[in-house]
């Protein structure tokens, strides 16, 4: 995504006086004072009205603003979930300033999706101050979830195509995550977005298969028992070791993780979702380390080895062909593909007990 120009970041379209939110005067959701002098104008100027707690957008759209607060993207509940249960209570206060100061950036308000790109990847007016109801995806949702979201479903890794629902579909991010599930979270989802019942899934638009009727016999065979990615994706992004710290020549915070690298790996299911019932899923490496937040003191991660760094994951680069569904012993028997001991760094092999493969499948005689 190209950087945008300074004027292009805050010039008002012409077009925004004929448009709904253009009916309202500058000072009515910013704030300030009606002033032809610039410091009076700009005396209590809001600068983001969409942020929480400020009230603008709850004039018009309550019953999103109500359920915001309760959305991932707003409250970044995962962070602290993973960072506590690793740790012990007398250490969530140094961990919270570690959150406060390196991830909660990632906040996301309204006007991050619907008025401007976000802060995060420098900001600027997406299109000079109208609001866009449908997100651009590679302008606000990619511009966040780019990394491994967005290199893997555009396909930007060297050698991976891209997912197949962008390809040949031409879908954008909404067209499975709709805005109903972007503007809240269920309740039982609200500290992992794993936990709770899958939305979108798989089945919402295929829902032919495992069913009676299906022509595929590896879908009947194989439904509930192994997670759709397991046969459909390819190679996805993994990262090691995040540590956090302070600059000590800018005085800003910078994070740098120890390697970022293409993995695909069948692991056993850990989530403990009767949502997600699977015996084998995907795993993707996490970059969780135990000395991830020593900046901010000693040992604040003893539990770490309480979860495992090897995760659950779906990845955003499905095929409908891939190596391992080119036939039964692609995968049955194939050691490769699957998250065994020896792939596992010596010091998190306990971390990842209830994910490590014991017995790969046995290959089937005659196919």
């Amino acid at each position: 995504m190209a950087p945008l120009e300074p004027w292009e970041k805050v010039l008002v379209s012409a077009d925004f006086k004929k448009t709904t939110h253009g009916r309202f005067t500058c000072v009515q959701c910013h704030g300030g004072t009606q002033s032809p002098d610039k410091e009076t104008a700009h005396t209590g100027l809001i600068a983001n009205p969409s942020a929480e707690g400020s009230g603008r957008c709850d004039m018009c759209h309550k019953d999103i603003t109500a359920e915001y607060p309760n959305s991932l993207h707003a409250s970044l509940a995962g962070y602290a979930v993973s960072m506590q249960a690793r740790s012990v209570p007398e250490n969530h206060l140094a961990l919270e300033q570690a959150f406060n100061n390196h991830c909660s950036k990632c906040h996301t308000s309204c006007g991050d999706c619907h008025i401007t790109q976000p802060q995060n990847v420098g900001g600027g007016l997406l299109e000079g101050h109208n609001f866009v109801k449908t997100p651009p995806m590679t302008r606000t949702c990619t511009a966040c979830h780019g990394t491994r979201v967005g290199n893997e479903y555009l396909g930007k890794n060297e050698g991976i195509p891209g997912d197949v629902h962008f390809r040949q579909g031409r879908m954008n991010c909404v067209s499975c995550h709709e805005g109903a599930t972007l503007h809240t979270t269920p309740e039982d989802a609200r500290g992992n977005r794993y936990w709770g019942e899958q939305t979108p899934a798989c089945e919402d638009c295929h829902q032919q298969v495992g069913a009676s009727g299906d022509t595929i016999p590896q879908h009947v065979l194989h439904k509930d028992k192994l997670q759709c990615q397991v046969c459909h994706s390819v190679q996805y992004t993994s990262c090691d070791g995040c540590h956090v710290a302070i600059s000590d020549k800018t005085n800003l915070p910078f994070y740098k993780t120890e390697g970022t690298y293409l993995t695909f790996f069948i692991g056993r299911n850990a989530t403990d979702n009767p949502n997600r019932p699977y015996e084998y899923v995907v795993v993707r490496h996490v970059p969780a380390s135990p000395t991830s937040y020593q900046y901010y003191g000693e040992n604040l991660l003893p539990n770490f080895n309480l979860r495992p760094t090897w995760m659950y994951t779906t990845p955003h680069n499905i095929q409908r062909k891939t190596p391992q569904n080119s036939s039964c012993n692609s995968c049955h028997g194939n050691s490769d593909l699957f998250l065994t001991a020896d792939k596992v760094k010596p010091e998190e092999l306990e971390a990842n007990r209830r994910v490590i493969v014991e017995d790969i499948p046995a290959p089937i005689p005659g196919q």
